[in-house]
């Protein structure tokens, strides 16, 4: 007796055997610019700042509203040591780099590091000129 599962043309693959295309994850990519000095801008429409930063030789263009440049100019007035984070998503090539689109900054103070002490590990050793005195036994 003969049974017969499935008919198939020469050539061809069963769909149980063939492979399902991968699925690629879609993700979104941003950066963060961190700066500690006030750069130089130019004006562009509407008042808004344009500046742009070096990053390991390529430069990013950021465009920001005029309150948000306040931050920047602000914190430079009021903090003796400061940094900004400018984060953002990477936008169109120029010549020179890239432009930063949507950026947003925030503003620390920074604070400076006290100076390091001796380690405390280390014992401290009695002054040598000062004899030390035997325990008093009754």
């Amino acid at each position: 007796m003969v049974e017969i599962i499935g008919i198939q043309k020469a050539g061809e693959v069963p769909q149980s055997q063939t492979k399902q295309p991968k699925v690629v994850p879609s993700g979104r990519l941003e950066l963060t610019i961190k700066i500690n000095e006030l750069p130089t801008t130019r004006t562009v429409k509407n008042g808004w700042q344009e500046f742009e930063v070096d990053c390991d030789g390529t430069i990013f263009t950021i465009t920001v509203k005029p309150k948000v440049w306040k931050k920047l100019t602000t914190a430079d007035d009021t903090y003796p040591m400061w940094v900004a984070a400018i984060g953002g998503k990477l936008g169109a090539k120029t010549n020179k780099g890239f432009v930063l689109d949507t950026p947003g900054i925030q503003v620390y103070e920074k604070k400076p590091k006290a100076p390091q002490e001796a380690p405390a590990s280390q014992p401290q050793e009695a002054p040598a000129s000062q004899p030390q005195e035997a325990p008093a036994s009754n």
